[in-house]
């Protein structure tokens, strides 16, 4: 095997850690970097989170243990920029988002690709569990072996550029193996938990977080039925996603869900489970990791709603020569919600993928 000059993305967790241990241990030159993406001793972002203070420490732990030289970068202004201010601006709008995506979409792969190629590194490897496969045109993206601990979901934003550059170790083998091989490299957090929560979320109050950054978000509003009919108050859209069902406390004779939001007018609808149903919807903002011609008549393929989604068969079309594409669902599907990333599938592998818009018919 050529030997290279790899970053590895370090985030102080068991996958990121093993990822280094066995990169150096197959000979390659390894420089590990971690991101400060928060003020550790200001946001009370506590053990189990991603990128928790308690991290840093690991990794360079880690860094230590292996014998690789380890830095730690500043990026706390860029995060919140490109992944907090989103994250409120997204529900403020009535949209629900997923932090985690955008965080890759920017400071780990656009910034770290970036770092990377500064440091004349030959490729920028991370610990999730997604595999790069080489086919007949060149690196594609599919699921990870471990189906349970799949991360495609969440790196569908990946551009060929960066996939072409990017590395993978852990994506074609289990999470068991890989604490096999950490605990066999004799890390220090091979029985490290797995991180749950929003990083910069503590105890996951996410309307506290919007709220400090938006004072008024909290604002109160009418919950309205289909017909229009004001059924009770609400104290804030924030605190509201569409498939929702708990915490509308408006008795009924059949529960209500939430199926709009209107935060122009704070205005939350709700219905019946039955009332969720739909077959079609538009994605905006997309990025392909197959030719542009291949969409032109559009493509038939399977779509994830959502992160925990088990997939539905559609119809993709771009809708004139916009980025917006139609998405038509051969069987409706229940609480398709705006904020969402839809991302299609072909088998295992990643076509690309988009944001759910409010324009849901």
């Amino acid at each position: 095997m050529q030997k290279k000059r790899i970053v590895v993305a370090m985030s102080g967790g068991v996958d990121s850690s093993t990822v280094a241990a066995i990169l150096k241990d197959q000979g390659h030159e390894v420089i590990g970097i971690t991101l400060q993406l928060y003020d550790i001793n200001t946001t009370g972002v506590k053990k189990g989170t991603c990128c928790a203070g308690i991290d840093i420490y690991d990794a360079k732990a880690v860094a230590e243990k292996i014998k690789i030289p380890h830095y730690v970068l500043d990026y706390e202004s860029k995060f919140k920029q490109s992944v907090i201010d989103d994250f409120v601006d997204t529900y403020l709008k009535g949209e629900t988002p997923i932090p985690c995506i955008k965080c890759n979409q920017g400071v780990k792969f656009h910034d770290l690709f970036k770092m990377a190629h500064d440091l004349n590194a030959d490729a920028l490897a991370t610990g999730h569990y997604v595999q790069k496969i080489i086919g007949k045109d060149g690196a594609e993206m599919h699921m990870g072996v471990d189906r349970k601990k799949d991360q495609s979901y969440f790196l569908f934003g990946t551009t060929q550029k960066q996939l072409d550059f990017l590395m993978f170790p852990v994506g074609g083998q289990t999470k068991e193996k890989t604490r096999l091989l950490a605990e066999s490299y004799g890390l220090p957090v091979s029985n490290k938990p797995d991180s749950q929560d929003i990083c910069f979320v503590p105890d996951g109050n996410y309307a506290s977080v919007i709220q400090k950054f938006k004072p008024g978000a909290l604002d109160p509003g009418n919950i309205l039925d289909l017909n229009g009919k004001i059924l009770g108050k609400h104290n804030g859209v924030i605190g509201f996603t569409v498939g929702q069902r708990r915490g509308i406390c408006i008795s009924s004779e059949r529960p209500y869900y939430v199926v709009k939001i209107r935060p122009e007018s704070k205005e939350v609808v709700v219905g019946h489970e039955e009332d969720l149903l739909n077959n079609q919807f538009v994605m905006r903002n997309t990025n392909w990791l197959i030719p542009q011609q291949d969409l032109a008549s559009g493509i038939e393929a399977t779509v994830k709603i959502r992160s925990t989604h088990v997939g539905a068969k559609a119809l993709i079309c771009q809708i004139d020569s916009s980025n917006l594409y139609s998405v038509k669902l051969f069987e409706t599907q229940k609480a398709i919600t705006p904020g969402q990333a839809c991302v299609v599938y072909l088998g295992s592998r990643v076509l690309g993928g988009g944001w759910i818009t409010a324009d849901i018919k």
